[in-house]
């Protein structure tokens, strides 16, 4: 299971109206080790992407953005990644930014604890916790 890590920057783009998240687009965009994320990262331009070539549409479906009884939860609909006409990587974190924010502001990352490499034909299935959501305000 990946690990969840949240950019410190988010909370305060939050706070001051840079997100919609029941209506941006949110983005998927891979990264390597050598190329790892830090939590004061706050824009896509902070990271070192990889070569998305050969990799299928990164953008993410938003399941549902809706509060009850006081705690907010964002639930994401899973995103399967598929390499087609050659490799997609090596990358190790899988990085989810606000596509649609004007500097693409850098949400939260998950750490697969090593590169991996998906060969021509090859998917990688993220799984977004359903029950939980991506994240949740209370």
């Amino acid at each position: 299971m990946a690990s969840y890590n949240k950019f410190q920057a988010f909370v305060e783009a939050l706070a001051e109206k840079l997100h919609n998240l029941g209506s941006d687009t949110l983005t998927v965009a891979l990264t390597a080790a050598a190329n790892a994320p830090v939590a004061s990262n706050a824009v896509l331009a902070d990271l070192t992407e990889i070569a998305y070539t050969n990799c299928s549409a990164r953008a993410i479906t938003t399941s549902s953005s809706a509060q009850t009884a006081g705690t907010y939860k964002l639930v994401l609909a899973d995103l399967t990644l598929s390499a087609s006409g050659g490799v997609v990587g090596p990358f190790r974190y899988v990085v989810i930014y606000n596509d649609t924010a004007l500097n693409n502001e850098l949400i939260c990352w998950f750490d697969y604890g090593s590169e991996i490499t998906l060969a021509d034909g090859e998917d990688l299935d993220i799984d977004f916790d359903g029950a939980n959501g991506l994240l949740q305000l209370v």
